[in-house]
Protein backbone atom coordinates (compact mmCIF):
# COMPACT_ATOMS: atom_id res chain seq x y z
CA UNK A 1 0.00 0.00 0.00
CA UNK A 2 1.34 3.41 -1.21
CA UNK A 3 1.17 5.76 1.78
CA UNK A 4 0.38 9.52 1.33
CA UNK A 5 3.85 10.55 1.30
CA UNK A 6 4.87 8.11 -1.61
CA UNK A 7 1.91 8.97 -3.77
CA UNK A 8 2.78 12.68 -3.48
CA UNK A 9 6.35 11.82 -4.26
CA UNK A 10 4.37 9.94 -7.48
CA UNK A 11 2.48 13.07 -8.64
CA UNK A 12 4.35 14.90 -11.40
CA UNK A 13 7.80 12.72 -10.63
CA UNK A 14 9.49 13.80 -14.00
CA UNK A 15 8.78 17.37 -13.07
CA UNK A 16 9.83 16.99 -9.45
CA UNK A 17 12.94 15.60 -10.84
CA UNK A 18 13.47 18.56 -12.85
CA UNK A 19 12.71 20.80 -10.09
CA UNK A 20 15.16 19.46 -7.80
CA UNK A 21 17.90 20.45 -10.81
CA UNK A 22 18.17 16.99 -12.65
CA UNK A 23 17.98 17.47 -16.26
CA UNK A 24 15.90 15.03 -17.70
CA UNK A 25 17.02 13.14 -21.34
CA UNK A 26 15.90 10.12 -23.66
CA UNK A 27 18.50 7.91 -24.42
CA UNK A 28 16.77 6.64 -27.90
CA UNK A 29 16.21 8.11 -31.49
CA UNK A 30 14.54 7.02 -34.35
CA UNK A 31 13.06 8.84 -37.82
CA UNK A 32 10.07 7.62 -36.83
CA UNK A 33 10.12 9.24 -33.03
CA UNK A 34 10.57 13.12 -35.19
CA UNK A 35 8.33 12.89 -37.66
CA UNK A 36 5.71 11.01 -35.99
CA UNK A 37 6.02 14.21 -33.40
CA UNK A 38 6.41 11.19 -30.53
CA UNK A 39 10.15 13.33 -29.83
CA UNK A 40 8.18 16.87 -29.39
CA UNK A 41 5.30 15.28 -27.45
CA UNK A 42 7.77 13.78 -25.39
CA UNK A 43 9.27 17.32 -24.73
CA UNK A 44 6.25 18.92 -24.36
CA UNK A 45 4.28 16.30 -22.22
CA UNK A 46 7.30 14.11 -20.07
CA UNK A 47 9.71 17.02 -18.94
CA UNK A 48 12.69 15.68 -21.72
CA UNK A 49 15.08 18.36 -22.54
CA UNK A 50 17.37 16.55 -24.24
CA UNK A 51 18.50 13.08 -26.67
CA UNK A 52 21.44 10.96 -26.11
CA UNK A 53 22.08 8.12 -29.00
CA UNK A 54 24.56 5.58 -29.47
CA UNK A 55 26.08 2.76 -32.01
CA UNK A 56 23.07 0.54 -30.56
CA UNK A 57 20.68 2.85 -30.33
CA UNK A 58 20.92 3.34 -34.25
CA UNK A 59 21.46 0.19 -35.18
CA UNK A 60 17.72 -0.60 -33.82
CA UNK A 61 16.54 2.38 -35.65
CA UNK A 62 17.91 1.83 -39.17
CA UNK A 63 17.86 -1.70 -38.86
CA UNK A 64 14.09 -1.62 -38.51
CA UNK A 65 14.03 0.24 -42.01
CA UNK A 66 10.93 2.21 -40.63
CA UNK A 67 11.10 5.53 -42.26
CA UNK A 68 14.42 5.36 -43.91
CA UNK A 69 13.28 3.51 -47.44
CA UNK A 70 13.32 6.89 -49.49
CA UNK A 71 16.84 7.96 -48.18
CA UNK A 72 18.41 4.52 -48.84
CA UNK A 73 17.01 4.63 -52.16
CA UNK A 74 18.49 7.97 -53.03
CA UNK A 75 21.88 6.63 -51.37
CA UNK A 76 22.29 3.87 -53.50
CA UNK A 77 21.97 5.51 -56.58
CA UNK A 78 24.76 7.82 -55.42
CA UNK A 79 26.75 4.71 -55.03
CA UNK A 80 27.97 5.73 -51.93
CA UNK A 81 29.86 3.92 -49.38
CA UNK A 82 27.86 1.97 -46.42
CA UNK A 83 29.90 4.05 -44.50
CA UNK A 84 28.69 7.43 -45.77
CA UNK A 85 25.64 6.32 -46.06
CA UNK A 86 25.51 5.33 -42.38
CA UNK A 87 26.64 9.05 -41.83
CA UNK A 88 24.20 10.89 -43.67
CA UNK A 89 21.41 8.87 -41.89
CA UNK A 90 22.14 9.18 -38.78
CA UNK A 91 23.41 12.82 -38.96
CA UNK A 92 19.68 13.97 -40.68
CA UNK A 93 18.37 12.42 -37.40
CA UNK A 94 20.57 14.03 -34.86
CA UNK A 95 19.88 17.16 -36.94
CA UNK A 96 16.21 17.13 -37.34
CA UNK A 97 16.18 16.17 -33.25
CA UNK A 98 18.00 18.91 -32.66
CA UNK A 99 15.51 21.35 -34.58
CA UNK A 100 12.92 19.91 -32.17
CA UNK A 101 14.80 20.63 -29.29
CA UNK A 102 15.80 23.78 -30.55
CA UNK A 103 13.67 26.12 -28.17
CA UNK A 104 14.79 24.29 -25.07
CA UNK A 105 18.64 25.12 -25.79
CA UNK A 106 17.61 28.70 -26.49
CA UNK A 107 15.09 28.49 -23.13
CA UNK A 108 17.78 26.79 -21.29
CA UNK A 109 21.24 29.36 -22.90
CA UNK A 110 22.68 26.29 -24.02
CA UNK A 111 22.37 23.96 -21.01
CA UNK A 112 19.75 21.63 -22.28
CA UNK A 113 18.39 21.06 -25.64
CA UNK A 114 21.05 18.73 -26.88
CA UNK A 115 21.08 16.12 -28.90
CA UNK A 116 24.36 13.80 -28.88
CA UNK A 117 26.02 11.88 -31.31
CA UNK A 118 28.68 9.29 -30.97
CA UNK A 119 31.89 9.02 -32.71
CA UNK A 120 32.30 5.91 -35.07
CA UNK A 121 33.36 3.48 -31.83
CA UNK A 122 36.07 1.74 -34.07
CA UNK A 123 37.98 4.66 -33.28
CA UNK A 124 37.92 4.66 -29.40
CA UNK A 125 41.61 3.89 -29.49
CA UNK A 126 43.03 6.16 -31.87
CA UNK A 127 43.14 9.99 -30.76
CA UNK A 128 43.63 11.70 -34.06
CA UNK A 129 41.19 9.86 -35.62
CA UNK A 130 38.59 10.59 -33.01
CA UNK A 131 39.58 14.13 -32.68
CA UNK A 132 39.05 14.11 -36.84
CA UNK A 133 35.78 12.63 -36.57
CA UNK A 134 34.66 14.65 -34.10
CA UNK A 135 34.84 17.79 -35.77
CA UNK A 136 33.36 16.28 -38.87
CA UNK A 137 30.44 15.29 -36.91
CA UNK A 138 29.87 19.00 -36.11
CA UNK A 139 30.57 20.14 -39.64
CA UNK A 140 27.72 17.04 -40.81
CA UNK A 141 25.27 18.36 -38.13
CA UNK A 142 25.40 22.43 -38.10
CA UNK A 143 23.48 22.59 -35.12
CA UNK A 144 24.68 24.46 -31.92
CA UNK A 145 22.62 22.26 -30.03
CA UNK A 146 24.64 18.88 -31.01
CA UNK A 147 27.04 17.21 -28.65
CA UNK A 148 29.86 15.11 -29.74
CA UNK A 149 30.64 11.93 -27.69
CA UNK A 150 33.61 10.76 -27.26
CA UNK A 151 34.56 7.43 -25.15
CA UNK A 152 36.25 7.61 -21.74
CA UNK A 153 38.92 5.58 -22.98
CA UNK A 154 42.74 6.32 -22.68
CA UNK A 155 42.98 7.30 -26.06
CA UNK A 156 39.77 9.33 -25.32
CA UNK A 157 41.31 11.39 -23.25
CA UNK A 158 43.39 13.69 -24.87
CA UNK A 159 41.15 13.62 -28.09
CA UNK A 160 38.33 15.28 -25.30
CA UNK A 161 40.68 17.95 -24.59
CA UNK A 162 41.80 18.72 -28.02
CA UNK A 163 37.92 19.06 -29.22
CA UNK A 164 37.03 20.72 -26.36
CA UNK A 165 39.27 23.50 -26.76
CA UNK A 166 38.18 23.77 -30.50
CA UNK A 167 35.41 24.94 -28.86
CA UNK A 168 33.12 21.69 -29.65
CA UNK A 169 30.78 20.68 -27.06
CA UNK A 170 31.46 17.23 -25.76
CA UNK A 171 29.55 14.01 -24.28
CA UNK A 172 32.26 11.54 -22.74
CA UNK A 173 31.02 8.28 -22.77
CA UNK A 174 31.46 4.87 -20.98
CA UNK A 175 32.60 6.02 -17.91
CA UNK A 176 32.90 3.51 -15.12
CA UNK A 177 35.54 4.16 -12.71
CA UNK A 178 36.36 6.93 -10.25
CA UNK A 179 39.51 7.29 -11.22
CA UNK A 180 38.72 7.42 -15.15
CA UNK A 181 36.17 9.85 -14.51
CA UNK A 182 38.73 12.34 -12.49
CA UNK A 183 40.90 11.92 -15.98
CA UNK A 184 37.73 12.85 -17.46
CA UNK A 185 37.06 16.06 -15.60
CA UNK A 186 40.88 17.09 -15.54
CA UNK A 187 40.78 16.65 -19.96
CA UNK A 188 37.96 18.89 -19.53
CA UNK A 189 39.87 21.62 -17.67
CA UNK A 190 42.77 21.37 -19.93
CA UNK A 191 40.17 21.66 -22.94
CA UNK A 192 38.77 25.26 -21.48
CA UNK A 193 42.11 26.58 -21.08
CA UNK A 194 43.29 25.69 -24.51
CA UNK A 195 40.09 27.06 -25.55
CA UNK A 196 40.37 30.62 -23.66
CA UNK A 197 43.74 30.60 -24.86
CA UNK A 198 42.66 30.89 -28.15
CA UNK A 199 40.03 33.22 -27.54
CA UNK A 200 37.60 31.49 -27.66
CA UNK A 201 34.05 31.87 -25.76
CA UNK A 202 33.63 29.95 -22.92
CA UNK A 203 30.46 30.30 -22.06
CA UNK A 204 29.29 28.29 -25.27
CA UNK A 205 30.95 25.29 -24.95
CA UNK A 206 29.07 22.79 -22.58
CA UNK A 207 30.29 18.94 -21.58
CA UNK A 208 28.60 16.14 -19.51
CA UNK A 209 30.18 13.13 -18.34
CA UNK A 210 28.24 9.87 -18.80
CA UNK A 211 28.59 7.68 -15.87
CA UNK A 212 27.17 4.66 -16.52
CA UNK A 213 25.42 3.54 -13.88
CA UNK A 214 23.30 -0.49 -14.18
CA UNK A 215 26.13 -2.21 -15.59
CA UNK A 216 27.53 -1.93 -12.74
CA UNK A 217 25.21 -3.63 -10.76
CA UNK A 218 24.84 -6.16 -13.41
CA UNK A 219 28.73 -7.87 -13.34
CA UNK A 220 29.28 -7.20 -9.26
CA UNK A 221 25.95 -8.88 -8.57
CA UNK A 222 26.97 -11.76 -10.91
CA UNK A 223 30.30 -12.31 -8.76
CA UNK A 224 27.91 -11.70 -5.51
CA UNK A 225 25.68 -14.56 -6.01
CA UNK A 226 28.45 -17.08 -6.97
CA UNK A 227 29.87 -15.95 -3.70
CA UNK A 228 26.65 -16.72 -2.72
CA UNK A 229 27.18 -16.04 1.34
CA UNK A 230 24.60 -14.02 3.28
CA UNK A 231 27.16 -11.22 3.55
CA UNK A 232 27.62 -11.09 -0.71
CA UNK A 233 23.77 -11.36 -1.22
CA UNK A 234 23.01 -8.58 1.14
CA UNK A 235 25.50 -6.30 -1.18
CA UNK A 236 23.46 -6.97 -3.90
CA UNK A 237 22.40 -3.87 -5.82
CA UNK A 238 24.48 -1.05 -3.59
CA UNK A 239 27.96 -1.15 -5.78
CA UNK A 240 25.95 1.30 -8.70
CA UNK A 241 24.69 3.17 -6.44
CA UNK A 242 27.47 3.38 -4.41
CA UNK A 243 29.86 4.25 -7.28
CA UNK A 244 27.54 7.23 -8.56
CA UNK A 245 27.25 8.81 -5.29
CA UNK A 246 31.00 8.41 -5.36
CA UNK A 247 31.31 10.18 -8.53
CA UNK A 248 29.26 12.63 -7.51
CA UNK A 249 31.55 13.66 -4.49
CA UNK A 250 34.27 14.00 -6.69
CA UNK A 251 32.45 16.20 -9.37
CA UNK A 252 31.77 18.40 -6.49
CA UNK A 253 36.01 17.85 -5.40
CA UNK A 254 37.13 19.42 -8.84
CA UNK A 255 34.49 21.86 -9.41
CA UNK A 256 35.13 23.54 -6.28
CA UNK A 257 38.62 23.99 -7.02
CA UNK A 258 40.83 27.37 -7.87
CA UNK A 259 41.61 25.91 -11.43
CA UNK A 260 38.10 25.76 -11.74
CA UNK A 261 36.98 29.13 -10.38
CA UNK A 262 39.59 31.27 -12.72
CA UNK A 263 37.64 29.08 -15.94
CA UNK A 264 33.97 30.03 -14.43
CA UNK A 265 35.16 33.23 -13.71
CA UNK A 266 36.30 33.14 -17.51
CA UNK A 267 32.34 32.63 -18.08
CA UNK A 268 32.80 28.42 -18.31
CA UNK A 269 30.38 25.87 -17.44
CA UNK A 270 30.87 22.92 -15.33
CA UNK A 271 30.86 19.40 -16.95
CA UNK A 272 27.72 17.86 -15.67
CA UNK A 273 27.79 14.32 -14.58
CA UNK A 274 25.46 12.60 -16.66
CA UNK A 275 23.64 8.99 -15.22
CA UNK A 276 23.55 6.84 -18.16
CA UNK A 277 22.48 3.09 -18.42
CA UNK A 278 19.77 3.72 -15.83
CA UNK A 279 17.47 0.73 -17.10
CA UNK A 280 17.20 -1.58 -14.04
CA UNK A 281 18.53 -4.75 -15.58
CA UNK A 282 17.69 -7.36 -13.03
CA UNK A 283 13.73 -7.34 -12.49
CA UNK A 284 14.25 -8.13 -8.73
CA UNK A 285 14.90 -4.10 -8.51
CA UNK A 286 12.39 -1.37 -8.71
CA UNK A 287 12.52 -0.15 -12.29
CA UNK A 288 13.42 3.45 -11.80
CA UNK A 289 15.68 2.89 -8.91
CA UNK A 290 18.38 4.35 -10.53
CA UNK A 291 16.40 7.49 -11.14
CA UNK A 292 14.76 7.68 -7.36
CA UNK A 293 18.33 6.93 -5.95
CA UNK A 294 20.20 9.20 -7.99
CA UNK A 295 19.01 12.39 -7.47
CA UNK A 296 21.44 15.47 -7.30
CA UNK A 297 21.38 19.11 -8.85
CA UNK A 298 23.55 19.90 -11.67
CA UNK A 299 22.79 16.33 -12.77
CA UNK A 300 21.60 15.16 -15.92
CA UNK A 301 19.65 11.34 -15.86
CA UNK A 302 19.47 9.83 -19.59
CA UNK A 303 16.58 7.59 -19.51
CA UNK A 304 15.32 4.66 -22.27
CA UNK A 305 11.23 5.24 -22.71
CA UNK A 306 10.69 2.31 -20.37
CA UNK A 307 12.35 4.00 -17.61
CA UNK A 308 10.68 7.46 -18.63
CA UNK A 309 7.37 5.56 -18.60
CA UNK A 310 8.34 4.11 -15.00
CA UNK A 311 9.29 7.13 -13.26
CA UNK A 312 6.51 9.17 -14.93
CA UNK A 313 3.93 6.55 -13.34
CA UNK A 314 5.47 5.64 -10.05
CA UNK A 315 8.51 7.68 -9.87
CA UNK A 316 9.56 8.47 -6.00
CA UNK A 317 11.15 11.52 -6.04
CA UNK A 318 11.45 12.68 -2.79
CA UNK A 319 14.65 15.49 -2.82
CA UNK A 320 18.38 14.79 -3.16
CA UNK A 321 19.29 11.14 -2.71
CA UNK A 322 23.28 11.84 -3.54
CA UNK A 323 25.14 14.54 -1.56
CA UNK A 324 25.94 13.35 2.01
CA UNK A 325 25.54 9.50 1.27
CA UNK A 326 29.10 9.56 0.48
CA UNK A 327 30.66 7.29 3.93
CA UNK A 328 28.09 4.93 3.20
CA UNK A 329 28.69 5.01 -0.57
CA UNK A 330 32.59 4.09 0.83
CA UNK A 331 31.38 1.23 3.08
CA UNK A 332 29.40 -0.82 0.26
CA UNK A 333 32.27 -0.57 -1.82
CA UNK A 334 34.88 -1.33 0.48
CA UNK A 335 32.66 -4.60 2.33
CA UNK A 336 32.76 -6.24 -1.85
CA UNK A 337 36.33 -5.40 -2.12
CA UNK A 338 37.07 -7.12 0.96
CA UNK A 339 35.02 -10.40 -0.46
CA UNK A 340 37.50 -10.65 -3.00
CA UNK A 341 35.75 -8.79 -5.88
CA UNK A 342 38.24 -6.16 -7.48
CA UNK A 343 36.76 -3.39 -8.23
CA UNK A 344 39.69 -2.23 -10.70
CA UNK A 345 39.18 -4.93 -12.85
CA UNK A 346 35.14 -4.90 -12.65
CA UNK A 347 35.56 -1.20 -13.96
CA UNK A 348 38.42 -2.51 -16.37
CA UNK A 349 36.29 -5.07 -17.69
CA UNK A 350 33.02 -2.96 -18.11
CA UNK A 351 35.30 -0.47 -20.02
CA UNK A 352 36.34 -2.67 -22.66
CA UNK A 353 33.07 -4.69 -22.83
CA UNK A 354 31.36 -0.94 -23.66
CA UNK A 355 33.44 -0.34 -26.86
CA UNK A 356 33.16 -4.01 -27.91
CA UNK A 357 29.45 -3.99 -27.41
CA UNK A 358 29.06 -0.52 -29.70
CA UNK A 359 31.68 -2.02 -31.80
CA UNK A 360 29.60 -4.66 -32.80
CA UNK A 361 26.57 -2.86 -32.86
CA UNK A 362 27.83 -0.38 -35.30
CA UNK A 363 29.37 -3.09 -37.57
CA UNK A 364 25.51 -5.01 -37.40
CA UNK A 365 24.19 -1.50 -38.56
CA UNK A 366 26.77 -1.18 -41.50
CA UNK A 367 25.70 -5.08 -42.40
CA UNK A 368 21.86 -4.10 -42.19
CA UNK A 369 22.70 -0.84 -44.66
CA UNK A 370 24.73 -2.72 -46.70
CA UNK A 371 22.11 -5.36 -47.56
CA UNK A 372 20.06 -2.42 -47.85
CA UNK A 373 22.06 -0.44 -50.38
CA UNK A 374 22.55 -3.66 -52.58
CA UNK A 375 18.60 -4.69 -52.28
CA UNK A 376 16.38 -4.91 -55.84
CA UNK A 377 13.68 -3.58 -53.42
CA UNK A 378 15.39 -0.59 -52.62
CA UNK A 379 17.06 0.09 -55.78
CA UNK A 380 13.83 0.44 -57.17
CA UNK A 381 15.10 -2.49 -59.86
Amino acid sequence: MITVSEATATAGALKRLSDEGVSVWLDDLSRKRITSGDLAGLVARRNVVGVTTNPSIFQAAIGSGEGYREQLADLAVRGVTVDEAVRMMTTADVRAAADVLRPVYEATGGRDGRVSIEVDPRLAHDTRATIAEAKQLGWLVDRPNVMIKIPATKAGLPAITEVVGLGISVNVTLIFSLDRYREVMDAYLAGLEKARAAGLDLSAVHSVASFFVSRVDSEIDKRLTVLGTDEALALKGRAALANARLAYEAYEDVFGRERWAALAAAGANKQRPLWASTGVKDPAYRDTMYVDELVAPGTVNTMPEATLNATAGHGRITGDTVTGRYAGARADLAAIERLGISYDEVVRQLEDEGVAKFETAWQDLLDAVTKSLNSKEVDGE
